[in-house]
């Protein structure tokens, strides 16, 4: 299968992770000369990352309001509930930055999962202002992932019928966890300039190793997006104790 694709960094921990990929989204979004779109994961080192970019540090610099804020994926629960990404986002970050409320896109978590799908569905099509995508136009700016050790990434589920979808742009998840999930597919999240993977800890050492030799057909491995792809990855999750703190993987 050949080596993964991408820009792969090394960092040498959680913090000094968040803290590099708050000064890249930062300078990424300064750059950009039209409205910004950002799709964000959840979990533990992105909640830190948006603390820190809702931090006196970054506060000030960040051009919060051409910036959108979107959901990669979105346990359906109450926007209250504990479980809730946006719930965790709105706390670390929204609450506390100078977000416009206009800009702020949560995936819906009322009614039937397959109409808030949807409806997120809808949503996103209006902010792009069509109903098909364009490789020439990506959807997203930035678009944030997570990896877990089975090898999932927002709620692409292995051996789950999601990872099959080509048509919508967003779905819900009935199966493979506990509670129902609403996630973007690939077509959504390979619309993107910028893929952005945030790996931390050394229960992902394995996972992102196979990953990054291409001995894995997890659903992590098959985003391909139409801009670049980044691997963020602290030295935990990297495994190894002498690799480079940036590496430029070969292409697929």
């Amino acid at each position: 299968m050949g080596k993964a694709s991408g820009r792969i960094e090394i960092l040498p921990d959680p913090l000094t992770l968040a803290h590099h990929v708050a000064e890249w989204m930062t300078q990424a979004a300064l750059a950009a000369q039209a409205p910004f779109r950002i799709s964000l994961s959840g979990g533990s080192t992105p909640k830190t990352l948006y603390g820190l970019l809702a931090s006196d540090e970054f506060r000030s610099r960040f051009p919060w309001p051409r910036v959108s804020w979107y959901w990669g994926d979105e346990r359906f629960v109450p926007y209250d509930h504990p479980d809730s990404n946006y719930r965790m986002t709105r706390e670390a970050m929204l609450a506390r930055a100078p977000v416009p409320a206009a800009n702020i896109h949560p995936v819906p978590t009322d009614g039937m999962p397959e109409d808030a799908a949807r409806r997120y569905e809808r949503t996103l099509q209006d902010s792009y202002g069509a109903a098909t995508l364009d490789p020439q136009r990506p959807l997203f700016d930035i678009t944030l992932l997570g990896l877990g050790p089975d090898g999932h990434t927002a709620s692409l589920l292995p051996g789950e019928p999601v990872l099959d979808e080509r048509e919508r742009w967003v779905a819900a998840v009935s199966h493979g966890r506990p509670e129902i999930r609403i996630t973007m597919t690939y077509p959504a999240i390979d619309s993107s300039r910028r893929v952005a993977f945030l790996v931390a800890g050394e229960e992902k050492a394995d996972i992102f190793s196979a990953i990054r030799t291409g001995n894995s057909r997890v659903p992590a491995a098959r985003v391909r997006p139409v801009g670049e792809l980044f691997w963020f990855v602290d030295q935990a999750a990297a495994g190894r104790e002498n690799v480079p703190r940036r590496e430029a993987a070969r292409k697929r």
